[in-house]
């Protein structure tokens, strides 16, 4: 992409020096009195410095707080982006940007000044594709915590701003609206494998691959999510690039899972204690209808089972908001926390039926 780029823009440069010369030509035996110019000159109001509030103001200022991360692991590499979460050097990025080494290898955390330094993984969550990054030597005049704002409080149609290194451009700032909030996503690598969920907030600003991890930003330079998936028409050459679909993980989320990391290095998950059934084409989200390979389709015991949820029960809304399917379940469950209570409507024979379920607790990724 940066080739056929540099070649368009060789091409248009050649064809502007062509026309200039034709024009020369044609115009060859006019008197020098024609050749005035005919160009307005700006008033000299103009300034290099960007307006308040403007997105240049706020990519000038966002900047030096985002990070490009170079991933190098035995098998495979990978760069992606990161913020600056905390003043003890902490840098929130997705799980997939750091996955390659996980298994061992080496991380880099590179500033917009040009300026790169080691790190490791401190924890990560691949349901949530959430990741916390220590910076080994933190550099403390180059850790400014980008504000982070109330994702719950957000817009459809409030601007946006997202910065990250799409195909390894590092710095590149490209800007939208929230196209739509609460839009369940499951999203995966190139393998096709779905691994991780998110009740995402969907934009329009360019995204592509190198932004994930990368700050999606509101009109004041707040964070308001994560930029993490895309939804492509995969090129000729059979890599995804932007069609305008871009999706992020809301900050509230992001930010809890941050601290938990932080605190104790494992993600934490709410849970329901069922198996779905993907195979289900109706709408919502079934239960099994039997057991799995040994495992029970309501866990006896569990949060599922203490609500009076049975096999075969269809959930057609969760805490209010409505359940299209098995992902988008999986992505409502974790907008909640281990240990809250939320409305539950199912239907069962065809009969439509209502519970309250306390949501259990799964540690770690498994």
């Amino acid at each position: 992409m940066a080739l056929l780029a540099a070649v368009a823009l060789v091409a248009g440069v050649a064809g502007g020096a062509i026309g200039v010369v034709a024009t020369g030509h044609n115009n060859s035996s006019s008197s020098a009195d024609d050749h005035r110019s005919t160009t307005v000159q700006a008033s000299n109001t103009q300034k290099n410095e960007p307006a308040p509030g403007s997105i240049a103001s706020i990519a000038q200022k966002a900047l030096p707080s985002v990070v490009t991360i170079k991933a190098q692991g035995s098998q495979e590499s990978g760069t992606g982006t990161g913020f600056v979460f905390d003043t003890e050097g902490h840098i929130l990025t997705n799980n997939h940007v750091v996955a390659p080494t996980l298994n061992g290898g080496k991380l880099t955390v590179k500033f917009a000044d040009g300026t790169s330094y080691s790190a490791s993984v401190l924890g990560h969550a691949e349901g949530y594709d959430v990741a916390v990054v220590k910076i080994d030597n933190p550099p403390k005049a180059k850790l400014a915590p980008l504000a982070l704002a109330d994702s719950d409080k957000v817009n459809v149609g409030d601007a946006t701003i997202a910065i990250g290194a799409p195909y390894g451009l590092e710095s590149t700032v490209t800007s939208g609206i929230v196209s739509a909030k609460d839009r369940p996503v499951a999203s995966g690598d190139e393998t096709g494998s779905q691994a991780s969920y998110m009740n995402a907030l969907q934009t329009d600003a360019s995204i592509n691959p190198g932004n994930s991890g990368g700050p999606l930003l509101d009109s004041s330079g707040a964070v308001i999510g994560i930029n993490s998936a895309i939804q492509s028409n995969a090129s000729a050459n059979g890599r995804a690039g932007s069609i305008g679909l871009g999706f992020a993980i809301p900050i509230n989320q992001a930010k809890w899972v941050a601290d938990t990391l932080i605190k104790t290095g494992k993600p934490v998950y709410a849970k329901l204690d069922v198996l779905r059934n993907d195979d289900y084409k109706g709408d919502g989200a079934q239960i099994q209808t039997r057991d799995v390979q040994g495992q029970p389709a309501v866990t006896p015991g569990g949060a599922a089972d203490k609500a009076g949820l049975k096999p075969g029960d269809v959930i057609t809304k969760l805490g209010g908001a409505p359940i299209e399917n098995g992902p988008a379940l999986v992505s409502r469950i974790w907008t909640h926390k281990p240990g809250e209570t939320v409305d539950v409507e199912y239907t069962r024979n065809g009969q439509t039926m209502t519970t309250k379920v306390t949501l259990g607790q799964r540690d770690g990724d498994q």
